[in-house]
């Protein structure tokens, strides 16, 4: 509501037009596309919130269907799940290179250029994929291109300005705009399995190379926007100041003095905040990738067909829906570190079910696996979007957020690799899932000590203070 008095002087008479105090940029001075986003009766952020929503869903899914590809891949090939699934990771290291590039790309040219050029990377990865008769093509398409590419406007593209639109509400902001996976996956998980069993994998490809190009490139080139400046108003839709008022210090600021602090990337790489996230980062997405891209593979090994495999990871995605929202709302009012904690545990909970599944295979046993990485660990994705916001905040924050994401990205590129090369050495997942366990330990610790908390309140913390 707040976002749309700025253009209230365009629509009703002079002499019933708001106090000059109240006006946040002189209406001649704005362009007029931005005074019809400003007309908007609600917070344009919300529209930010919606067009990344359906982003987000096509490309993560996109990117996660390489677990449907991964089974007929290596059925029609024969090459050794080392190696195909060195494909995932491949893209993965793409991914941690690009992601400080990302972050300058995000500050410079905003998500309306950025995510419309991720979109023909993936779409151009999944054609030439078809084309695969060595294992390098696979790296270069599903791998480098797909993965790769996927990246742009996948959680990392989108986490690198979404924090910018919210602060009292970021966490349930970021989370409905990340719940769009889960609620496109149960669809499109089992369709993409469809097609693979009745036309085969590269009738796939095509099929999301379409999909990606048909709505990614214009949804984002037509309607995104990369700050609430751009349309003259402030994150949470409050009103800009008046030029010369003084700035008073925001009520959830805990250490005015960090916030302070212009945080440019090298300036933030001297501080032991930084690092302990890095860390924190790695390790969690050591255990959050290795698990999905090895899922399908695991679940027919041990007795279930491919299709309720297929359904098993469209529901991880689906619970993980009500994780986002819940994880993040409860994020707002419990704190960053509460609940990237709990998520973790959901990690730790699904890896020693997925042990137990091994031993003895029970369809309870394959459902409390899912309902703990999707229901409870897909929550950490709205933590690792808002915490580094709520350290290094600022002008340059798309690039200190894409450094820190190529930390996380290299984790999530040397888990699924190790644990193929695992199963490869000794035909089991046994040390590869003690491992994740570990890992996810190690993120929880990690995010503690990087302490958001004693930086910025969140919202629900503050009324208690």
């Amino acid at each position: 509501m707040r976002a749309s008095l700025t253009a209230v002087t365009d629509i009703i008479p002079p002499h019933l037009s708001p106090p000059a105090h109240r006006q946040i940029t002189p209406p001649s001075q704005q362009s007029t596309l931005r005074r019809k986003l400003i007309r908007v009766p609600i917070f344009y952020g919300w529209a930010v919130v919606a067009i990344a929503f359906i982003t987000i869903a096509i490309g993560v899914n996109a990117r996660n269907a390489f677990s449907l590809l991964y089974p007929p891949i290596l059925q029609e090939f024969g090459w050794s799940r080392g190696i195909t699934a060195a494909t995932f990771s491949v893209g993965f290291l793409a991914s941690s290179i690009m992601s400080p590039f990302i972050g300058m790309a995000m500050d410079r040219f905003g998500p309306r250029r950025v995510f419309p050029f991720g979109g023909v990377l993936v779409a151009a990865g999944f054609i030439a994929a078809t084309f695969t008769t060595e294992p390098w093509h696979l790296f270069a398409t599903l791998g480098f291109l797909v993965v790769g590419g996927s990246v742009l406007f996948s959680y990392v593209g989108h986490s690198a300005f979404l924090p910018n639109w919210f602060v009292r509400r970021r966490g349930l902001a970021i989370g409905v705009a990340f719940s769009g996976v889960g609620v496109l996956s149960l669809v499109a998980m089992p369709g993409v399995q469809t097609v693979i069993e009745t036309d085969g994998w590269r009738s796939a490809a095509w099929l999301l190379a379409g999909v990606v190009f048909v709505v990614v490139l214009p949804l984002n080139l037509l309607f995104q926007r990369h700050r609430p400046e751009d349309i003259g108003t402030r994150a949470d839709g409050d009103a800009v100041p008046p030029a010369g008022a003084p700035q008073a210090t925001p009520d959830n600021v805990v250490d005015p003095a960090w916030v302070a602090v212009d945080w440019t990337l090298q300036r933030a790489m001297k501080t032991s905040r930084f690092w302990w996230l890095s860390c924190g980062f790695f390790a969690s997405f050591i255990a959050y990738y290795t698990i999905l891209v090895h899922q399908t593979r695991f679940l027919i090994d041990v007795g279930f067909d491919g299709e309720t495999a297929a359904l098993a990871l469209g529901l991880v995605s689906t619970f993980g829906v009500g994780s986002l929202l819940g994880m993040g709302a409860l994020s707002d009012r419990w704190g960053r570190e509460q609940i990237w904690t709990v998520s973790m545990l959901g990690y730790i909970a699904c890896y020693g079910v997925s042990l137990m599944l091994q031993a003895q295979p029970s369809w309870i046993l394959m459902a409390t696996m899912v309902v703990t990485q999707g229901l409870i660990g897909q929550g950490m994705v709205t933590c690792f979007a808002s915490i580094p916001a709520e350290l290094f905040q600022g002008k340059y924050y798309g690039k200190v957020f894409g450094v820190l994401s190529l930390f996380g990205m290299t984790g999530g590129a040397i888990g699924p690799w190790l644990a193929g090369v695992f199963y490869d050495r000794y035909g089991s997942y046994d040390i590869a899932f003690l491992a994740c366990m570990l890992a996810a330990l190690i993120g929880i610790a990690c995010v503690w000590m990087a302490a958001p908390r004693k930086v910025r309140r969140v919202a629900g913390k503050i009324a208690t203070v």
